[in-house]
């Protein structure tokens, strides 16, 4: 029998059993009969089995930040050169297994989480008086959010989510009190956060092939919501790996009526078969349709006889101006710079001055089967202990799992229905925001 709970089907078919090692929450902040009608769940009436020694004991191996080097050994080459000799330059990488010991300890959903690192800087954002400075803030923001979701010098690749896998947590906002615990709060993604002051993020993998990561943004108290899709597309370069972010984030200034249009940079794998580190790069936009003001972000890639690393340039302007009114400098992982206009140069961004703020989540215990910390607490201990074959071993389970979900599918004609979202053109919307939580209790 199975060691998984299935995800939900479209049709009334009985999921496969499961053994009694595997009791829990479900689907964790909601649970869903359609896409469209979430149902708030109190997780602390919640049943449970018994098991909270046992799965709280894997919380520990989530509470560091730093992850260890990459050591490429006689035997690791000799894996990625076996690697390498079934690849061609261009190759998608998607549906390619790649070794076990260069995987990060957490999920490709967890990893999203990290670009609210800094609450304080993305809640001050609609605080701001006029558009231009929204805009200024927006900005801010953006650059301040990639050098916290790399946890050490040496490139890894974080777990390919699985289809049906979410993940769900909130952040403390500093400066902020917790806020009020309203229904708001209570018939939101994360009834469990401390109030409105919360920041709450949330994802789940809508889709295999390809593979698409969507996830929400809100922070009640400043009317804040943020929607995205990104599909990653992986490739073989040669002696790198790219992986292009393709899809959009949409973020809603609901009580300005703005809304702010976001694409990220793509991401590198420098120097595989040494010692393997991250690059950024890529043209990126931050577009306020309804202001006019825009931000043009380039991420520069090192030149390969020479160059500085991790290097941004960029403009902020407004439509109506042939100018730019700021020039924006610097490395994305250490200081950056704005140069207004008619003023000297000034620190935009010192990340090694603004603390990280540490994610709340709930103890693995309360969790779902198919919430990140929990479906790969296994692979993650096993790792966490350098024990790369049991890693393996556990990473192998989850995807043949997949592989089995996936056959099975197919010979019964289910469609598998996404939890937390929906799909409206080529985007997937969360199923109640804020904004349509508040209209209902407004009416």
């Amino acid at each position: 029998m199975s060691p998984f709970k299935s995800p939900k089907l479209k049709t009334g078919s009985t999921p496969p059993s499961e053994t009694s090692t595997s009791s829990g929450s479900g689907g964790g902040g909601y649970v869903t009969s359609t896409p469209t009608t979430p149902v708030a769940v109190n997780h602390s009436s919640l049943p449970y089995k018994g098991e909270h020694n046992e799965l709280d004991s894997f919380n520990r191996y989530y509470d560091g930040n730093e992850e260890d080097d990459v050591i490429i050994d006689n035997s690791n080459n000799s894996v990625i050169t076996h690697l390498l000799s079934q690849v061609r330059i261009g190759m998608d990488l998607t549906r390619i297994p790649l070794p076990t010991f260069i995987l990060e300890k957490r999920s490709l959903l967890e990893m999203y989480a990290e670009f609210l690192a800094h609450p304080d800087i993305f809640c001050d954002i609609p605080k701001k008086p006029t558009p231009k400075e929204r805009m200024i803030a927006a900005v801010k923001w953006y650059l301040s959010a990639f050098h916290a979701g790399r946890r050490g010098s040496v490139a890894k690749k974080p777990y390919n989510p699985v289809l049906g896998e979410t993940f769900k947590c909130y952040f403390d906002v500093p400066g902020l009190p917790d806020g009020e615990k309203t229904e708001l709060v209570n018939n939101g993604p994360c009834p469990w956060s401390k109030g409105t002051n919360s920041l709450i993020f949330i994802a789940e993998q809508v889709s295999h092939h390809p593979p698409i990561s969507a996830f929400y943004v809100e922070h009640p108290g400043n009317n804040i919501e943020v929607n995205a899709s990104i599909w990653t597309k992986s490739k073989f370069l040669g002696l790198s790996i790219g992986v292009h972010m393709i899809g959009d984030t949409v973020m809603k200034l609901l009580d300005h009526g703005e809304e702010y249009h976001v694409i990220f940079p793509n991401g590198y794998g420098r120097s595989i078969l040494t010692r393997p580190w991250v690059e950024l790069g890529g043209k990126c936009h931050i577009k306020c349709p309804q202001t006019g003001f825009n931000a043009d972000i380039e991420f520069l890639c090192k030149s390969f006889y020479g160059g500085t690393k991790h290097q941004i340039n960029g403009t902020i302007s407004h439509v109506a101006q042939s100018k730019p009114f700021a020039k924006l400098s610097g490395e994305w992982n250490n200081i950056m710079y704005v140069e207004f206009e008619g003023s000297k140069k000034e620190v935009f961004v010192d990340t090694h001055s603004i603390p990280i703020i540490k994610k709340q989540c709930l103890p693995i215990s309360r969790q779902g089967e198919w919430e990140s910390r929990r479906l790969w607490r296994h692979v993650t201990k096993g790792l966490y202990e350098n024990d790369v074959e049991v890693a393996s071993d556990e990473k192998f389970k989850i995807e043949e799992h997949q592989r089995t979900l996936r056959k099975e599918r197919e010979i019964s004609g289910d469609v598998h229905l996404q939890e937390l979202f929906h799909k409206e053109g080529e985007t997937w919307i969360f199923n109640k925001p804020l904004s349509e939580r508040k209209r209902d209790l407004q009416q």
